[in-house]
């Protein structure tokens, strides 16, 4: 496939209508529709499965060269958001894609449920520490959007507080791009059969039994309710400040594909350069 055709096709899965709520959380984005998007569509394939996986590697030792350039350049903070239901590829997703980069400036952080002195604050409090300096690159394993997912499928926050939660990640992501931080967010999006397939390997490999939470199964009994939740969260906070790319998990190898290509072309459209070096080194020889 061509890369016009892919950066074409690409654009089917970003979404980025949400205009800005008010911070009250009157105004929200368009209606998004997450069942038109097939979760075993292969959008970035460039033909068997074999190129595929050899096309993501090449594609994470690329994004290495382009993440040094990143921290050198020092100009912008970077910021990856990665979503998703339970075994839709999260970390899968860090060990294929950005695994080659070097520790350097590049930190991850795997979000579980608040601690008590989190739940104290504002629920964006604990979020805010953990954003990248300049020329870092931070991964986010789960996320700020866990709570305008989690309360609003078990019903502890009404639709208007979920609208305000909205309104204020909305403003907090335009803070952060205002301030030179580059956020990508990726809704991994897998299909109930798939997750069911995952689950159980989970539990038939004693070398994985250890990633099974008996939790799991709870969550997985209001996939309708998390399903709208997550449509409701793209919709709403899908700008053009932050954009979402909802992507097809199915297939993992697809997956990382469409990270990797969407990643390659965010960096790639910075205009990312060293920075000038002190003249007078020029003309330094070491004896």
């Amino acid at each position: 496939m061509g890369k016009r055709r892919t950066r074409d096709l690409l654009e089917d899965y970003r979404i980025a209508g949400a205009g800005g709520p008010d911070v009250d959380g009157r105004k929200t984005g368009p209606g998004f529709d997450l069942a038109r998007i097939d979760p075993a569509a292969r959008p970035c394939s460039i033909g068997n499965k074999v190129d595929d996986k050899a096309r993501v590697l090449d594609l994470a030792l690329e994004l290495d060269g382009l993440q040094q350039l990143f921290y050198a350049d020092r100009r912008y903070k970077l910021l990856v958001v990665l979503q998703g239901i339970d075994t839709s590829g999260k970390d899968g997703t860090i060990r294929a894609v950005f695994g080659e980069m070097s520790p350097l400036g590049v930190q991850t952080a795997a979000w579980k449920a608040p601690t008590d002195i989190e739940r104290a604050h504002d629920f964006l409090w604990r979020i805010h520490a953990r954003m990248p300096g300049a020329g870092e690159t931070v991964l986010f394993n789960r996320s700020h959007y866990e709570d305008v997912l989690v309360p609003v499928v078990a019903g502890s926050i009404t639709p208007e507080e979920t609208r305000r939660r909205y309104a204020h990640i909305n403003a907090f992501e335009r803070l952060l791009t205002d301030s030179g931080t580059v956020i990508v967010k990726f809704m991994l999006h897998i299909s109930k059969d798939e997750q069911r397939e995952r689950l159980q390997a989970r539990l038939d490999d004693p070398t994985k039994r250890w990633k099974f939470a008996i939790d799991d199964l709870e969550v997985r009994r209001h996939w309708d309710a998390y399903q709208r939740a997550y449509a409701d969260a793209v919709a709403a906070t899908g700008t053009p400040w932050a954009p979402w790319h909802v992507v097809p998990a199915d297939s993992k190898t697809q997956r990382n594909l469409m990270v990797a290509t969407v990643m390659k072309k965010t960096l790639t459209g910075l205009g990312l350069r060293y920075p000038p070096g002190d003249p007078a080194l020029a003309k330094l020889r070491v004896e």
